[in-house]
């Protein structure tokens, strides 16, 4: 039998089961380490033994150890299990789902959502903020776009998962005349409203026409929104998200009253590949906010 043929035959149940009789000294250990019955590790290192042509394991002491030609086939095993253990570590770690977001990722739904993901999928999420999540997922910068509100202007092709609804809370700035006991939902237009044009949740288009706001500041990001608030320029809404996880000194959260819930999605390309199905998989099992 040529060298080759013999290499083709030994597969990777084989090596892990001789060096697992070796270490652990025992069929029934190594039997009970495997999660495989005695009888059939004692076949499968005796096919390998076949294999190869020669007696790996010593059994006819009363404790099992390797004959001369397994002390040496030993290193060879291991470094062979070894190289293939980094190589897929290698792989796995080049698997990576791009998850993008513009500002503050839903909790602890992301927190669940990575983690199972990753412990099932032996994959990666690399977390990529953005100020236009559904722009980057067009250019093939993301793979799934966390949105929240309407996913306006989404890529064409893409197709949304509805995740979970959020309560919307009203914000200002410390000195605003606003009070602290609470806005009511019809009232958000009778004021100045802060609009984050490319992630926001709540703009003109969140009212009817003709009761839309009068004056409406336009800002670019989450950052320039809140700063544009809390330099008194307007009031904000936006989901109770930023009340829990937002510290600044110069603004306060109101209570908005009647307010119509703000919806998370994620978008994705309507035809995903493997890894992201089992991330969209991951996401809605653990929707639930």
């Amino acid at each position: 039998m040529e060298r080759g043929a013999v290499l083709v035959d030994v597969e990777l149940r084989h090596l892990r089961a001789f060096v697992a009789v070796v270490r652990r000294g025992s069929f029934s250990r190594a039997a009970e380490d495997l999660l495989i019955t005695q009888p059939a590790l004692s076949r499968t290192v005796a096919q390998l033994e076949k294999v190869l042509g020669v007696e790996l394991v010593d059994r006819s002491a009363g404790q099992v150890g390797p004959t001369a030609a397994g002390r040496e086939f030993l290193g060879h095993a291991e470094q062979a299990l070894a190289a293939l253990g980094r190589g897929g570590a290698a792989v796995r770690a080049g698997r990576t789902v791009r998850l993008g977001f513009s500002w503050l990722l839903p909790d602890p739904w992301a927190q669940r959502a990575m983690t199972r993901f990753e412990r099932a999928s032996g994959a990666s999420v690399q977390l990529v903020r953005c100020d236009d999540p559904l722009r980057e997922l067009g250019g093939g910068a993301v793979d799934v776009a966390v949105v929240r509100g309407a996913p306006r202007d989404a890529p064409p092709g893409s197709r949304a998962v509805h995740l979970h609804d959020e309560a919307r809370v009203a914000v200002c700035a410390r000195r605003s005349a606003l009070p602290s006991s609470g806005l009511d939902w019809s009232e958000v237009p009778s004021w100045p409203l802060v609009v984050n044009v490319r992630s926001g949740t709540t703009g003109p288009w969140s009212f009817p026409a003709g009761r839309r706001p009068e004056r409406v500041v336009e800002t670019g990001n989450f950052d320039e929104w809140l700063e544009s608030v809390a330099a008194d320029r307007g009031i904000g809404v936006v989901p109770d998200v930023a009340r829990r996880r937002t510290h600044h000194p110069a603004v306060r959260f109101v209570p908005l009253i009647g307010a119509p819930p703000s919806a998370v999605h994620l978008v994705h390309p309507g035809r995903p590949n493997d890894l992201v199905r089992g991330f969209l998989d991951a996401a809605t099992a653990v929707a639930e906010p």
